[in-house]
């Protein structure tokens, strides 16, 4: 489990006029909120959150939120950060508070080890079809990543959810044959070059509105 420390505000006005003040003072507007809890409007300075998110690096980790003023912290885990898609500046987060003995459920980055040999013998290409699993577990068992060996994957397999190593106290939510790794011929070359990804990205989109 990876845990992070960040510094935050209480605040009381609420609405644009608010957010914006906010942000003219380099503060991002925030909201904690939980199943035990009311939700809470929080701000968090521009440049500490820029610094956390560089050293997260993509990976999930918990996050304990220092309220100014109180004595007590909050723990809880990156919900969402929406930025403006023009300036790519910080418009808001939302954090989730999460208590250390109930379980939690949260999407984890995918990230893969070594080198497949369908890469390194057979001219393949890797490809990532989930780059996010969905996982449940305690707050203190959550991976900051889900490790995939791509060592012996070779030109037209792929790895699934249920050939995945398991991991202590996590239990994957997505479908066992949900599609996460292919190795594919390269594109342009005979023999239904990238048909393995092609199935595996079906297989996920009707794994996907099965799921709905």
């Amino acid at each position: 489990m990876s845990q992070y420390t960040l510094n935050t505000q209480a605040r009381s006005q609420k609405g644009r006029s608010a957010s914006r003040r906010l942000r003219k003072a380099n503060r991002i507007p925030a909201i904690l909120y939980g199943k035990h809890t009311q939700p809470e409007g929080l701000s968090v300075e521009t440049p500490e959150f820029t610094r956390l998110l560089k050293a997260v690096g993509g990976r999930a980790v918990l996050v304990e939120l220092k309220i100014e003023g109180r004595a007590e912290s909050a723990l809880s885990f990156l919900q969402e950060v929406q930025r403006d898609p023009i300036t790519d500046r910080y418009l808001h987060i939302d954090f989730q508070a999460v208590h250390p003995d109930e379980k939690i459920e949260l999407e984890v980055p995918v990230r893969t080890k070594g080198e497949a040999v369908g890469v390194k013998t057979q001219g393949g290409v890797l490809e990532v079809i989930a780059h996010q699993l969905r996982i449940r577990c305690l707050p203190r068992d959550l991976p900051a990543v889900v490790e995939v060996d791509v060592s012996a994957l070779q030109v037209g397999e792929v790895t699934k959810v249920g050939d995945l190593a398991e991991i202590a106290g996590v239990e994957f939510l997505d479908s066992k044959g949900h599609p996460v790794l292919s190795c594919v011929e390269p594109v342009g070359e005979a023999g239904g070059s990238g048909s393995a990804a092609a199935d595996a990205k079906a297989d996920a989109k009707a794994d996907a509105k099965a799921k709905k």
